[in-house]
């Protein structure tokens, strides 16, 4: 099954909100500890946890360490192998585009998630975030499963941002327009830049 765009996929399984609240914890424990934003992210294999991260791009200094990102990359250090196609992922937020890409290249089969991308946004988190799923068919292959949580590991998902949001600042950039000491936004063009806004982990 995969979702539609707009639709969200129900075939919640028994054990799901297990992992998925291990997820949550592991966005609550990233934040705490000061590694980065409030995102979590286990992939399990047969039901059982191989890999539990956070959010590591502050710890990092690396903007592509989300908590997708770096349960992947452990997940195979730790299997021995580059493809993940029989593992599934649990996600305490919707994964971004280049987090989707990265479930996708690795062939993990299902992907369930918490809060939607709207509550990450509404903290200050790049309107970006919910692309992957409202506007790109790609990221939804035959081989992927998307689910959305329901019940209160949804809203518990959901609380993640706004319990953690004063533990954490964001810095917005307009490219073209901003040089600081950790990224370096520049345009090329002649013409006068593109104003996009998004925002980082400071």
């Amino acid at each position: 099954m995969t979702t539609k765009e707009g639709e969200y996929a129900s075939a919640v399984r028994d054990g799901d909100d297990d992992l998925l609240l291990k997820a949550i914890k592991e966005a609550y424990d990233g934040v705490e500890c000061g590694d980065g934003g409030p995102f979590g992210a286990v992939v399990a294999l047969n039901n059982e946890i191989v890999v539990s991260c956070h959010n590591m791009v502050r710890k990092n200094t690396d903007p592509t360490a989300h908590a997708e990102i770096t349960a992947i990359r452990e997940a195979c250090k730790k299997l021995g192998r580059t493809e993940l196609g029989d593992c599934e992922m649990y996600a305490s937020c919707e994964p971004c585009p280049m987090c989707f890409g990265a479930i996708y290249l690795s062939r993990i089969k299902r992907v369930v998630y918490g809060a939607k991308a709207e509550a990450a946004i509404a903290v200050g988190f790049d309107a970006s975030v919910g692309d992957a799923l409202r506007g790109t068919a790609y990221y939804r292959k035959g081989h992927l499963e998307v689910i959305r949580a329901g019940g209160n590991v949804a809203v518990e998902a959901e609380q993640v941002f706004e319990r953690t949001k004063g533990m954490f600042r964001l810095k917005h950039f307009a490219t073209g327009i901003m040089v600081t000491s950790n990224f370096l936004a520049c345009n090329s063009s002649p013409s006068p830049p593109t104003l996009i806004w998004f925002a980082v982990i400071e």
